[in-house]
């Protein structure tokens, strides 16, 4: 019997976040604009909205993992972003402009995790703060106004979309994501870095007396993060072909709810690159759904909160369990 329980809670941690997009899918196939939900272009459009917080959600997992959380990923992209722009504008090449966002997200990740892991303070205050210093800097860099990309630049193909009306083909930024995905995976499960990072977030103590070097690890964790925080910045810019000082106000709440979703545990030591990114297609189609049905922003709001809410608890029961 204990056997059997035992099973069933593992196909709940593990298959749970499906279990979950399935009962999306089934709540909005209940309404009468499920043919316009589900529809080729309609669905490219969820893809296509999935993208910035699923990149973005690669990251956030890494760090949640290692017991962490990171709350300037919203400025980090409004920040790459402006920059992105005023460097194509500027007439630097798609590559260097790609290069120099996600190397300067790095920089600013790696500078949460050195202060994080050399100072050991709490990563919710010290990310709080440079959320504040990133987006001064991003409404200084703008002057308080959008920066317009030029529309022919590669750059903006990334999120492209061709034949709105259908579903192929799929802009290059949901390919993007998938490949990421599939290294991040990779890193976190089948590299000895990965299952240092499960050990930290499990129990710091307890990694740092096996002999796990815990302040390298987790400034890591913060640095390949930011990494990521910056392309998505500039997947950001790609989509809306512009670069905007006020954009991405909320986005690490969507971000960290996602890997909740996805069932990863605030605490740390548990969490999946798959489920995050079904918590990030969750996200994205409740709020395109609930568009889609004409409800009003605060009930859109009142939802994923409550899914937020029934995400940790459902965490907590886990840990019980």
């Amino acid at each position: 019997m204990n056997s059997s329980r035992q099973t069933w809670i593992r196909l709940l941690q593990s298959g749970g976040p499906f279990l979950g997009l399935l009962l999306v899918c089934g709540l909005f196939s209940l309404t009468e604009e499920r043919e316009f939900i589900f529809t080729g272009g309609n669905l490219k459009n969820i893809l296509t909205q999935t993208v910035i917080v699923a990149v973005s959600a690669l990251g956030m997992t890494l760090i949640i993992v290692g017991g962490g959380i990171d709350l300037s990923v919203g400025s980090v992209v409004a920040f790459t972003g402006v920059l992105g722009a005023k460097l194509l504008v500027a007439g630097w090449s798609p590559g260097a402009t790609t290069v120099l966002l996600v190397v300067l997200g790095g920089l600013i990740g790696l500078f949460n995790g050195a202060i994080v892991a050399g100072f050991r303070m709490m990563p919710f205050i010290v990310t709080l703060g440079t959320m504040g210093i990133v987006r001064g800097a991003a409404k200084w860099l703008g002057e308080n106004q959008t920066v317009n990309a030029p529309p022919d630049s590669p750059v903006a193909l990334l999120m492209a979309r061709v034949n709105p009306a259908g579903f192929w083909p799929l802009p290059p930024g949901v390919w993007i994501v998938l490949g990421l995905s599939a290294a991040m995976a990779l890193l976190l499960r089948e590299t000895v870095f990965g299952r240092q990072v499960f050990a930290i977030g499990a129990n710091e103590t307890a990694a740092r007396y096996s002999g796990i070097r815990v302040g390298l690890v987790k400034a890591s964790t913060y640095g390949i993060s930011g990494l990521l925080f910056g392309f998505a910045g500039l997947l950001q810019m790609s989509r809306l072909t512009q670069g905007d000082p006020t954009v991405a106000i909320g986005l690490e709440l969507d971000i960290i709810a996602a890997v909740v979703i996805g069932g990863a545990s605030l605490n740390g030591g548990v969490g999946s690159i798959a489920g995050s990114l079904i918590g990030a297609l969750i996200m994205a189609l409740l709020r395109n759904g609930t568009n889609q049905l004409g409800w009003q922003t605060y009930s859109q709001e009142i939802i994923i909160g409550t899914v937020i809410v029934l995400a940790v608890g459902l965490d907590k029961w886990r840990q019980s369990r």
